[in-house]
């Protein structure tokens, strides 16, 4: 008998068409080299009469050290009566009904019958707001991860967010029954949001001040401090782009905003200051984030600004309505902040929003300086520094 070493491994021959090496260290632990030359653990058990075989792992993949560990474990699991192979095959089935996969298969056949519109908001209700489900099996969501789901929704982005996005939830349940491969769609049951008059927060100069100072130094602060300088959504900026910066200018394409509609944001000084601070990022993809995504985890930091600023009772989309309403304050036109947010309603909207197509540049670029230098002369207040003062009055008196 040879024993089993790291050197032996990869050097005991093979015997016809398969050979099995025993492990002296793990009873029922093998090493197994077949025609063509592959090499893999693996262990073998009795269940009843019949003889019973599991990979553990390749070699070259595992260690002998890491395959004996694995493979006590899977031992272990068998003496508890947990089958190895019925729990791959469960793990294969959980790979095809993951939240994120099937729901990407869903807005697919649901672009055959929705409203451009339509599609758009199903979309980000399902990739963006309920994004923390997408590696879950769908048999391990229920009622209870559901509810939980759109608490932090409403907390985040409202009542009415909330609701919009739990009947979006039904729907793809819905049609995951119909799939056959749920039972009962556990939306149902769940509670919906009070909506009530809808948020009206609007910080202060003091509170706005105070959320500036106390951002910290790192990606979750510049985000933050670029929502207050910008007005924009939270995900447009958390999944921002280096190839969307574009002379001076945050260009997203239609995939990446709300309504569907290609959005050009023109940057502030003291907006683009922020972004040549992430100038050694430049090597990946996002601006913010780590890995291969842009930024995550807003929930938990927000709880540690909110320490930190003494600012509560405010949601990050806040940011956008307090731009909107300080700049309207400025004399910043109705229409030019529409088309800084990218909205389409009010000036936009109707007949008047189908034969006006005017991007407002130029009054849009005015009123994103004119707005980041009255963040800067509030934050030089605060500091007890010397100001001056703004011309009021981009694209019309409002």
């Amino acid at each position: 008998m040879v024993k089993l070493t790291e050197a032996t491994i990869r050097t005991l021959p093979l015997k016809g068409t398969d050979a099995l090496y025993p492990d002296d260290d793990v009873p029922n632990f093998y090493l197994r080299v077949r025609e063509g030359g592959s090499r893999t653990f693996l262990i073998q058990w009795r269940q009843g009469q019949v003889q019973r075989r599991s990979t553990v792992g390749k070699v070259g993949v595992y260690s002998l050290d890491e395959a004996r560990k694995k493979a006590r474990k899977l031992l272990v699991d068998i003496d508890n009566n947990i089958d190895p192979i019925a729990r791959k095959a469960q793990a294969r089935v959980d790979d095809r009904q993951l939240f994120g996969v099937l729901a990407d298969e869903y807005l697919e056949f649901r672009a055959k019958d929705l409203r451009p519109r339509s599609l758009v908001q199903c979309r980000h209700h399902l990739q963006t707001y309920f994004v923390s489900l997408r590696g879950l099996p769908l048999h391990r969501i229920n009622r209870a991860t559901i509810a939980a789901e759109l608490r932090t929704v409403a907390k985040e982005r409202g009542a009415v967010s909330a609701n919009r996005g739990r009947s979006t939830l039904s729907a793809f349940f819905g049609w995951c029954i119909g799939e056959g491969v749920i039972e009962a769609n556990p939306v149902i049951n769940t509670n919906k949001s009070s909506e009530g008059m809808g948020r009206e927060r609007v910080l202060t100069d003091d509170e706005l001040v105070a959320v500036w100072d106390a951002a910290p130094a790192n990606d979750y602060g510049r985000i933050i401090r670029l929502l207050l300088l910008t007005g924009q959504r939270r995900e447009e900026i958390g999944g921002l782009r280096w190839a969307e910066i574009v002379d001076g200018a945050i260009c997203l394409p239609r995939e990446r905003t709300k309504n569907g509609r290609a959005h050009v944001v023109p940057l502030s000084p003291q907006a683009m200051a922020l972004l040549n601070e992430q100038h050694q990022r430049q090597d990946r993809e996002f601006v913010f984030g780590e890995g291969a995504n842009g930024f995550v985890g807003f929930s938990s930091r927000k709880k540690k600004l909110d320490k930190a600023s003494g600012v509560t009772g405010w949601v990050v989309h806040d940011l956008r309505r307090t731009v909107a309403t300080r700049m309207s304050d400025l004399g910043v036109a109705p229409h030019v902040v529409e088309a800084i947010l990218n909205h389409v309603s009010g000036f936009r909207a109707g007949v008047s929003g189908v034969y006006n197509r005017s991007a407002y540049t130029e009054e849009k670029r005015a009123a994103m300086i004119l707005w980041g230098n009255h963040v800067r002369i509030l934050l030089a207040r605060a500091a007890g520094g010397n100001v001056t003062t703004l011309k009021r009055a981009v694209g019309g008196v409002a």
